[in-house]
């Protein structure tokens, strides 16, 4: 029997190569003799750079850069040979032109790793005050290291400054009424910027990214993401009103229309969707499809008999096609048994797809806390008794 194990990460408790590690070594255990491919998975947040640079044999860099809250922290990047891709994912990465081909070496940095929640202790959690000055220099020195075009996967910061911090990193130079710079730019300081200035020079930048959010209303950034980075329910307005306004300043700077801040995929990562495809021309690049192709994942898929993902907590924007609920789609769609393991299963009767089998391993009644120690000891337990053979 071959079994493809494809999860991603287990937030806050396993990253997506150790939650593989662990279902890989109790299927063994169970089923002796079987053929387990261990396929991590990602999405443009923690694990996109290691996870993808592995894959295609590239070279991590570390780096010491400025963390979300001004601190200096160690990150990596990768830097892949683009002739080592495989041309399916190599092929999101065209552009006006110049073919995907003309690269050779393609930089793969991760926002996560230098402006990440996860970084940030839950009691400083402050979209105020925090960055994304790092992931700016982080992209620098992808370009100073041979990179000739960057693949940034974005999701799991810490940030809403609108790529801003990045975008001063790499030149931009944003200034008061009196013509003096503002860096770092943390939203805080907003008020005091009254003039953009400069040009940043980059080799061409795509974003990994599955977010359609426009940058504000009811489904932007700050509505949507702004409470999980530490916003308090009274400072939206004011927020959601500082965000418009340095937005429209940059349209003004870059000469562009405002339909802009309502394009799909401006508010990803705190509006630095935005802030880099105004800054930078960047293109965004729908994630799941694009780490589906960089990691074969339909050959490996066809080639096994039963499929088992999963991810720390499965929800409806899971079953809506992120992810493990993506490839758990085109499980079904194959007509592959594929069973779904997380740590929370919250998705309503009306999401969930014909040849779904959905397990959470988290026992009744374990508090959080522990579920999270506990994570690898019940993943191991759940695939060593759901009744996975069909």
């Amino acid at each position: 029997m071959r079994i493809l194990v494809a999860f991603d990460k287990f937030k806050d408790a396993l990253t997506a190569p150790q939650a593989c590690s662990a279902a890989a070594s109790a299927l063994r255990e169970r089923f002796p003799g079987c053929d387990v491919d261990e396929c991590p998975l990602a999405d443009g947040g923690e694990g996109f750079s290691a996870i993808l640079t592995a894959a295609a044999g590239g070279e991590r860099r570390s780096v010491s850069v400025t963390g979300p809250r001004g601190e200096t922290v160690a990150a990596t990047f990768g830097l892949v040979e683009a002739a080592r891709i495989p041309a399916a994912a190599l092929a999101h990465l065209g552009e006006v032109g110049r073919r995907p081909a003309d690269y050779r070496w393609i930089g793969l940095v991760e926002m996560a790793e230098a402006s990440g929640l996860q970084m940030v202790p839950r009691d400083q959690r402050d979209p105020w005050l925090t960055t994304t000055v790092g992931t700016g220099e982080l992209m620098r020195a992808a370009v100073e290291a041979g990179a000739e075009a960057i693949l940034l996967g974005v999701g799991g910061s810490a940030t809403h400054d609108l790529g801003l911090g990045a975008l001063a990193a790499l030149g931009l130079r944003l200034e008061d009424a009196a013509g003096e710079p503002v860096f770092p730019p943390y939203p805080s300081a907003w008020p005091r910027i009254a003039a953009v200035q400069g040009r940043v020079s980059l080799p061409p930048v795509f974003l990994a990214c599955d977010v359609n959010n426009p940058l504000l209303g009811a489904r932007g950034a700050a509505t949507v993401y702004g409470p999980q980075k530490g916003l308090a329910a009274g400072d939206l307005p004011r927020l959601e009103a500082e965000t418009e306004r340095l937005a429209r300043l940059m349209l003004g700077w870059a000469g562009l229309p405002e339909s802009a801040l309502r394009e799909p995929g401006a508010g990803a990562a705190g509006g630095i969707g935005f802030g880099l495809r105004v800054g930078v021309h960047a293109r965004l690049v729908p994630g799941a499809d694009l780490i589906g192709d960089w990691l074969d994942v339909t050959r490996r898929m066809e080639a096994a008999d039963l499929i088992i993902t999963g991810e720390g907590r499965f929800d409806r924007s899971s079953a809506e096609g992120k992810g493990p609920g993506a490839l758990a789609g085109l499980a079904a769609a194959l007509g592959k048994p594929v069973w779904i393991l997380a740590g929370q299963v919250e998705v309503p009767l009306e999401h969930r797809r014909a040849g779904w089998n959905l397990h959470a391993i988290t026992p009744p009644g374990m508090p959080l806390p522990e579920a999270l120690l506990s994570a690898e000891m019940n993943l191991r337990r759940a695939v060593g008794a759901v009744p996975l053979a069909r």
